[in-house]
């Protein structure tokens, strides 16, 4: 197998919309079974570690399957890869819309996870195969970027609107329309791509690989209840770094790997991987956090609560593209560098919301600079590490952009996740006491927002304004957590990534730079 021919320019850009509409469907994934939760709570009588585990149980499979899953698209072949992943996701997502448990509902989802690292990495490598010029590559990734940036918003508006007409179920099952016309749009459209030269297929290093980063990610997923400091916690984080050193040094002898690990001595694709970590690190734990403040703070139903991370998706979609044009205009390095910076203001500006602050100011103006500075990093942070690697590594190098999004982002909601628990959990048993409420029913309402409101309920006074005040002083702690890791990532970036875009492949570069 080869890498196919480039198709003509129109063609081209009817694949790009195949393929966007797969990189859709399993992005929205990550956001939309959020507004469900609580649906999911009562309707399967739930706990708060089971729903943890609905939504966690996708992105562990996600994140430490996507490095197979690139390998086995360059070697089997990337459309195969892609369309088998998409036919395997709608039969999964019909596994979990009809689960009658929360066990059930989770193997659902672990097996949606499966299926989602086939396609996603596949995506991006089809998309280098058929952009073979760098100015319209670069222009294709900014696009392919926009559409993962708008999941953040298109999945709670989606699933609040299903969930305003429909059962719980309908956040699954509309996935199975959307993957058969992926399906067919793929067939008629995509050229199947490989590794002209395919490998052995490498069991221990697909094996290392799928340990080191299922237990960095599973372990992170528990940290906050087992307490950072805890045995489990260390004990799962010195496993982790101990089966991904063991997998770089497997991958460093042989001579054909299923990841070759040397990459990453070009900062290009260190400095490019990190700074995309490092953003998805930010707006997934602040995602976490501005989710619950809508309906807890703000009073908002399931739907207006979607509807309300709009700005996310309006604004993000015109400026990654954009963002492309300033990368050809002046480097990758001031586009990345400045991306972050704008997302550190963003995530500074929501630090300062009070319970009065307006929507349709401070909350707006906060996640317009989120996600300008979003689309400012992920095409040009993309680009540089795409660039960086030749076309039969293409499913390989997508796979390490993918990974580090994802690990990068469950590292972010965890984190900020557990600043908002250190936070909000004495604030409130503190202002709930004071309120009137028992030992007990203050020491319950740590547990979550939710369970505090409920427990103010009883109470006369201002004991809810106390519940949102405590979790708003976590919301708080949580952005100028994501604003400082912004910040810091900007200044990695402006000392250590190049000032311009380099091709690695000459194959690659068949118009002038």
């Amino acid at each position: 197998m080869t890498v196919p021919a480039t198709p003509p320019t129109t063609r081209r850009w009817w694949v790009l919309l195949a393929l966007c509409l797969s990189v859709l469907l399993v992005s929205v994934d990550n956001t939309i079974v959020n507004v469900a939760l609580p649906t999911l709570g009562r309707e399967l009588s739930a706990s708060t570690s089971d729903l943890q585990w609905v939504v966690d149980g996708y992105t562990l499979a996600f994140a430490a399957l996507l490095l197979l899953g690139g390998a086995l698209g360059d070697r089997f072949g990337r459309r195969r890869v892609l369309e088998t992943g998409l036919v395997l996701f709608a039969a999964t997502s019909l596994l979990a819309a009809t689960a009658d448990t929360t066990a059930q509902l989770v193997v659902g989802r672990v097996a949606m996870g499966v299926s989602a690292a086939a396609i996603y990495p596949a995506t991006l490598a089809l998309l280098v195969s058929t952009f073979t010029d760098r100015r319209e590559r670069a222009t294709a990734i900014g696009i392919w970027s926009a559409v993962t940036g708008l999941s953040v918003a298109i999945g709670p508006v989606s699933g609040g609107l299903l969930l305003e007409h429909f059962a719980w179920g309908s956040v699954f099952l509309v996935n199975l329309p959307l993957a058969a016309v992926a399906v067919v749009a793929g067939r008629v459209l995509l050229t199947e791509s490989a590794d002209p030269r395919p490998r052995r297929f490498d069991l221990i290093g697909a094996a290392a690989s799928i340990a080191g980063i299922g237990l960095l990610v599973s372990t992170t997923i528990e940290a906050p209840g087992r307490g950072w400091s805890s045995a489990a916690t260390v004990g799962g984080y010195l496993a982790a770094a101990a089966a991904l050193a063991f997998f770089v040094r497997w991958e460093l002898r042989r001579e054909a790997p299923m990841l070759d690990v040397r990459l990453f001595t070009d900062r290009r694709v260190s400095v490019g991987s990190g700074a995309i970590a490092l953003a998805f690190f930010s707006l997934f734990g602040f995602i976490f956090l501005i989710t619950q403040y809508f309906q807890a703070v703000r009073g908002y139903d399931t739907l207006t609560a979607g509807l309300a991370t709009l700005p996310f998706a309006l604004v993000i979609a015109p400026v990654s593209p954009l963002a492309i044009l300033a990368m050809r205009a002046v480097g990758t390095k001031l586009v990345v560098a400045a991306g972050l910076l704008t997302m550190a203001a963003g995530f500074v500006v929501a630090a300062g919301s009070t319970l009065e602050s307006a929507y349709w100011g401070r909350i707006v103006v906060s996640m317009v600079l989120m996600a300008a500075g979003l689309g400012l990093v992920t095409g040009p942070a993309t680009e540089a590490v795409m660039g960086a690697l030749r076309a039969a590594e293409a499913g390989a190098g997508s796979a390490v952009n993918d990974t580090v999004r994802e690990v990068g982002g469950t590292l972010g909601v965890a984190v900020v996740g557990s600043v908002l628990s250190t936070v909000y959990g004495p604030a409130v048993v503190d202002g709930l006491t004071g309120a009137g409420a028992p030992a007990g029913a203050a020491a319950s309402a740590a547990d979550s927002v939710f369970a505090g409101l409920a427990v103010a309920g009883s109470l006369p006074g201002e004991a809810a304004r106390a519940v949102q005040q405590s979790f708003l002083d976590g919301v708080s702690a949580g952005s100028w957590v994501c604003a400082a890791v912004s910040a810091a990532g900007a200044l990695v970036v402006l000392a250590l990534l190049p000032a311009q875009h380099r091709v690695a492949d000459p194959a690659l570069q068949l118009s002038p730079a």
